[in-house]
């Protein structure tokens, strides 16, 4: 009788169980805002164990980490962290981490470090999208650590950036702006697009905080610089009109602009790459419940029934928790008439996803 495939779950690829991060515990609002070292050097490298066979690497296995990187990005924009994430754990653990421990050139070794900087930044990204904060940011600080080794000031800074986005939503508005501060300080030489990733995130941190003057003068700079930036797309680090007007939204609503909020979300919508249906779910969500707090019942089924339809086809827990904030707040309202036209429909996916 042939043996049967045990087929891994989430928590078998998780590399905090499996030594690519430390048990990770519980986000911490208290963590010391990291400084960029100047002057890393290859042997810094950690050692061969001895008395085990090692392989060399070079260029060639660099590349592979950049495009299963790339790979991995696509898969969560079209399907979610869910499926994304456990991929990414797998080839960090499997493959990523030996290559960092084999023989290679101190050139080639930095790329390397810097190559999977951006993988487990990415990987950090997605544990924050899932919600699994404190896996979030024990791989930032991993993805943190070997940048600074590749002295890669680009994968440093937006690991940084990474990490005030993730205060900023659990609500730490004075940490996500020390955070978005020193990302863009880590930047000194940004390229445009760069420099819109880096100052959208101030401008938002920076309302968060009450300092709207300054999170205007910010998001001009931002638009100002997305103007630049040129049509590459890239798989880390991306920013685009549609990015910087997500970022519009945010800092006016904490202006307590709802209506311009609401805006500048459907703009957003309007710009977002088709293939990025992930990033669609949470705008829809967000777009949906600004309109409903605006009065909008109507408007805020008809963005309901469009997030529905991405969401039957992503596994994020970023769109659960929308899909459940949907149902508490349309409660009140479950006699409106289009609510009552959204109902089955909301049925019908809550029993796919069951």
């Amino acid at each position: 009788m042939p043996r049967r495939t045990r087929i891994p779950n989430v928590s078998d690829m998780d590399p905090s169980r499996r030594g690519v991060v430390a048990a990770a515990g519980m986000f911490s609002a208290a963590l010391a805002v990291p400084v960029f070292s100047e002057g890393a050097y290859a042997a810094a490298a950690d050692p061969v164990p001895a008395g085990r066979q090692t392989v060399r690497i070079g260029a060639g296995q660099v590349e592979s980490v950049r495009r299963m990187t790339d790979r991995i990005a696509d898969i969560l924009d079209e399907f979610g962290g869910a499926h994304a994430r456990p991929m990414a754990a797998a080839f960090l653990v499997n493959t990523v981490v030996p290559w960092l421990r084999a023989e290679a050139t101190d050139a080639v070794r930095k790329d390397m470090w810097a190559a999977a900087s951006d993988l487990v930044y990415l990987t950090g990204w997605m544990a924050m999208y899932e919600r699994d904060h404190g896996t979030a940011q024990t791989y930032y600080l991993k993805a943190l650590k070997l940048a600074d080794r590749a002295d890669d000031h680009l994968t440093y800074c937006r690991t940084l950036r990474g990490m005030s986005l993730q205060a900023s939503h659990l609500g730490y508005g004075p940490l996500a702006l020390k955070l978005a501060d020193s990302a863009a300080e880590a930047a000194p030489k940004a390229g445009p697009r760069l420099k819109a990733f880096l100052t959208g995130q101030q401008a938002h941190a920076t309302a968060m905080v009450g300092d709207h003057r300054r999170a205007r003068t910010l998001l001009a700079a931002t638009e100002s610089a997305v103007t630049r930036a040129d049509s590459r797309r890239e798989s880390v680090g991306g920013y685009d009109q549609s990015a910087y007007a997500f970022h519009v939204s945010h800092v006016l609503y904490e202006g307590r602009d709802l209506q311009g909020s609401i805006g500048a979300l459907q703009q957003a919508l309007k710009a977002q790459p088709a293939n990025e249906r992930q990033g669609r779910v949470h705008f829809y969500g967000v777009l949906a419940q600004r309109q409903l707090e605006y009065g909008h019942i109507d408007a805020a089924c008809d963005s309901w029934t469009r997030f529905l339809e991405d969401y039957e086809h992503v596994s994020s827990a970023r769109g659960d928790e929308h899909f459940d904030t949907m149902r508490l707040r349309l409660k009140p309202h479950k006699n409106a008439r289009a609510v009552r036209q959204l109902a089955p429909r909301i049925h019908e996916v809550a029993r796919l996803k069951a």
